[in-house]
């Protein structure tokens, strides 16, 4: 089973992209951040021609997340719990079923947080212990689960190009690290560290001061997996190449290859 996270950047502006992309990569299932779309307002067509089931959680002009799978959908289920006054669109969990149960998989868009200090750091450090508490009660279920997405988290400087220069910002304080570190050290699996150490794998390049062609990046899409999901982990990748194609978003995408 493939399952992939990407942050689109407006899916409206990256059909085409995205549909080429499916079809090269063929994920099973995929998730979605940035949308910038209301529900209705989703391009679902190209992605139902491809054999996807479509779950949406969006919201006009920021955020928004979906799922695509191949697999009929058992389950969904949208917004983080433990703030019913939250509106933000930016979880989407859903459940499939294969040969020997089930796997869940939750589409992530965690806040940004700047400027730090501030209330929108306030938010995102909430919003990052409510992520923690609905992981320790997922993981009661011993379920194959994967947390993918826009975390929003720089989790150590060998994932960014110049620790110096990213200090003061709210992706690589060291409040959202410890958070970060705390959520991991529930027992998930960093899937792309899982398969490689090395220096320079990044997924997100700014679109100013030509970050891309000089690889200043840093490393903010992740997938987090269960014990149970770590277990059937076969292969992880970041596909660099699509920062460099026609429409690129400012992120690319991650993909896991599990042994179910």
């Amino acid at each position: 089973m493939r399952i992939a996270t990407f942050n689109v950047n407006s899916i409206r502006q990256r059909v085409e992209p995205l549909t080429r992309w499916l079809k090269e990569r063929a994920p099973d299932i995929v998730c979605l951040q940035e949308i910038k779309c209301v529900d209705d307002a989703f391009p679902r067509g190209p992605f139902a021609d491809l054999g996807y089931n479509i779950a949406v959680r969006g919201q006009k002009t920021y955020n928004g997340v979906a799922l695509l799978s191949k697999l009929p959908f058992d389950e969904v289920k949208s917004g983080l719990p433990g703030d019913d006054a939250d509106d933000h669109a930016r979880f989407l969990e859903a459940v499939v079923s294969v040969p020997n149960g089930v796997v869940r998989v939750a589409s992530i868009y965690l806040p940004n947080g700047n400027p730090a200090p501030g209330e929108k750091y306030d938010y995102k450090l909430a919003w990052m212990d409510r992520l923690i508490d609905f992981t320790r009660a997922r993981l009661d279920l011993e379920e194959p689960l994967i947390l993918a997405g826009d975390f929003n988290a720089i989790p150590a400087p060998a994932d960014v190009h110049d620790p110096k220069l990213w200090e003061g910002d709210a992706l690589f304080l060291p409040e959202t690290r410890a958070k970060f570190r705390a959520l991991s050290q529930l027992g998930l699996v960093d899937a792309v560290r899982a398969v490689s150490d090395d220096a320079g794998l990044y997924t997100f390049w700014d679109y100013q001061g030509n970050a891309f062609s000089k690889n200043n990046g840093i490393r903010i899409d992740h997938l987090l997996l269960s014990p149970p999901a770590a277990d059937k982990l076969a292969q992880a990748g970041i596909d660099r190449p699509m920062r460099g194609g026609e429409k690129p978003s400012d992120h690319v995408p991650v993909w896991i290859d599990l042994d179910i």
